[in-house]
């Protein structure tokens, strides 16, 4: 990360999803899937993420060049590409490891996330029910969950699920992309 980079933790659904999201979009250095928000102490293997029962939410840590793209505009592009509106749930996946989150590490960052989730209400029929939670421990996820998508593209998830939200993207912020 450049002396000028910047970093956003955030979660919306599977992990694999949002990083082969942002890994496109220009100004997005690096993303790096992983785990945060629990409450079980150690460190969490995805296993016992996906039993719900740890706290944890799947995440993506954001770095990210402020002098390319604003906080804003990433959190607009997240917010839009999957859905803020379901709680603890992305289409078929659900549980609170799933859910729609912002860790943010600075009053900036949580008053930024505030802002542009007030402005894209009229975007949504129900309101947007993602969370705003401090920023806690970053665990790193298994190195086979890094560009799931990338190495993955005609899994059966990725080309059903996946492939859709890299398609909405490109078709909704394609001055965005690398």
């Amino acid at each position: 990360m450049g002396l000028e980079n910047k970093e956003i933790i955030l979660g919306g659904g599977c992990f694999w999803c949002v990083e082969a999201v942002l890994e496109l979009v220009n100004g997005v250095e690096n993303v790096v899937p992983g785990y945060m928000g629990g409450t079980v102490p150690g460190t969490p293997t995805y296993r016992e993420i996906c039993s719900g029962l740890t706290g944890h939410a799947e995440v993506i840590k954001v770095d990210y060049d402020p002098t390319i793209i604003s906080l804003s505009v990433l959190l607009e592009i997240f917010l839009t590409t999957h859905d803020p509106t379901t709680l603890n749930r992305q289409g078929a996946d659900v549980g609170t490891q799933y859910r729609s989150v912002i860790f943010y590490a600075s009053e900036e960052e949580r008053v930024c996330a505030e802002t542009t989730i007030q402005s894209l209400k009229e975007y949504f029929d129900q309101p947007i029910v993602t969370s705003l939670e401090p920023k806690a421990v970053f665990y790193e996820a298994e190195k086979e969950h890094h560009n799931y998508y990338s190495n993955n593209p005609f899994q059966g998830y990725c080309q059903v699920v996946i492939s859709p939200k890299v398609s909405k993207l490109k078709a909704q912020h394609s001055k965005w992309l690398k």
